[in-house]
């Protein structure tokens, strides 16, 4: 069974710092393109960073040069370092693996991306 699990969610204060894992059981993420999602209470889901399978990563602006994003193949596991965090940040984060071809098609959307983990709840709060 192909699983996705997030890990890592926790109250920060403002200014903060996480590290957000995302581990696959089941299959294996080599050869997928993983991207981190969030939803804020009340608000749409946005994809927010794509670690693609040649490694490269993609991040929206809100997010660029605070959040690093990175593959680690032999674990099976995708990262998410999150500095600096900011209370408009809080919001349940989910990682979801997508077939190469379809993401680089369609893009950080959530209709590119076939297999999804649970999420973990991020709160930035003092």
């Amino acid at each position: 069974q192909r699983r996705l699990v997030e890990s890592g969610g926790d109250l920060v204060q403002p200014g903060g710092s996480l590290r957000l894992s995302c581990a696959a059981s089941g299959f294996s993420l080599d050869g997928y393109d993983v991207g981190w999602f969030r939803q804020a209470p009340g608000q749409e889901r946005e994809g927010i960073s794509c670690v693609y399978d040649d490694r490269t990563v993609y991040y929206v602006p809100s997010v660029q040069g605070r959040f690093t994003a990175s593959r680690d193949n032999a674990k099976n596991t995708v990262y998410l370092e999150m500095h600096n965090l900011r209370p408009e940040d809080t919001a349940l984060y989910y990682c979801a693996a997508g077939n190469h071809e379809v993401v680089r098609e369609i893009g950080l959307r959530s209709e590119a991306f076939g297999s999804w983990g649970q999420g973990t709840q991020v709160t930035v709060s003092s």
